[in-house]
């Protein structure tokens, strides 16, 4: 039985190093500009129903991180679960694999977000009295400060629709399904301590975004469904490209 353990890892694969070499470049100069390039507005992913949306958004929104345990985080589950992916699969092959769950996690959020942008627009068009508006508000409404008007609730609709989705998640998802799917009683060490069988770790991330997903508590600006797209997309992969080779799953 083997085991996994991210200290053991001596060479940095060439895709894996620079994936984050530009995410952490990128991120330095969305600090370095702050709003006076509009980072998010140009690059981050929008519903298409937002005057922000623009096409190249489903591939470069993977670049963009909104702080730095966002950032962090995602580098080192890449690091931690991408690099033996490539190790097994090349640089090409990964490569593609990573492209393939990103672009997978920003189709699954774009339908989702597409299918609540159109609820809220319709909402919006209903309010016609106090309580059609109090009702916009309770749901809509993620800034308390703003007031209980229609210019208020214009601000909200604003906010909601022209929100951005960010960051190499959904990809970072993928790469964790197809690790846990090749290699499930691999142990990792969650805290560097604990011994987890793979196959535990991943079924858990996808049971709680899953579960976060289904609960959609108010004001939860995590794109929990791109995840889960990504995770999905990463499952798929490892299992048809590993569909005659089953020696390599153990």
């Amino acid at each position: 039985m083997t085991e996994f353990r991210p200290g053991r890892f001596q060479i940095l694969p060439t895709v894996i190093k620079n994936l984050i070499i530009i995410n952490v470049l990128v991120f330095l100069a969305q600090l370095a500009v702050g709003d006076s390039f509009n980072f998010e507005t140009r690059f981050a992913l929008h519903t298409w129903q937002s005057p922000y949306f623009r096409i190249w958004q489903f591939f470069t929104y993977m670049f963009l991180h909104a702080n730095w345990p966002h950032i962090i985080f995602n580098m080192l589950a890449l690091w931690m679960f991408g690099s033996t992916l490539e190790n097994l699969w090349g640089p090409k092959r990964f490569l593609t694999f990573y492209i393939a769950c990103g672009l997978g996690a920003a189709l699954c959020n774009m339908l989702v977000v597409y299918i609540q942008t159109q609820a809220m627009l319709s909402q919006f068009d209903t309010i016609t009295s106090e309580s059609a508006l109090r009702a916009f508000m309770d749901k809509y409404n993620h800034y308390p400060e703003l007031p209980f008007t229609l210019d208020g609730a214009r601000t909200a609709l604003a906010y909601n629709l022209n929100t951005g989705t960010l960051g190499a998640s959904g990809a970072v998802f993928g790469c964790l399904a197809a690790f846990g799917y090749l290699f499930p009683n691999d142990y990792i060490y969650l805290y560097f301590s604990i011994p987890v069988k793979a196959k535990w770790v991943v079924l858990g991330y996808i049971g709680v975004e899953l579960f976060l997903q289904i609960k959609s508590s108010p004001g939860d600006n995590i794109a929990h469904l791109a995840h889960l797209g990504g995770a999905l997309i990463g499952f798929l992969l490892a299992y048809f490209w590993n569909k005659n080779n089953r020696r390599r799953v153990y």
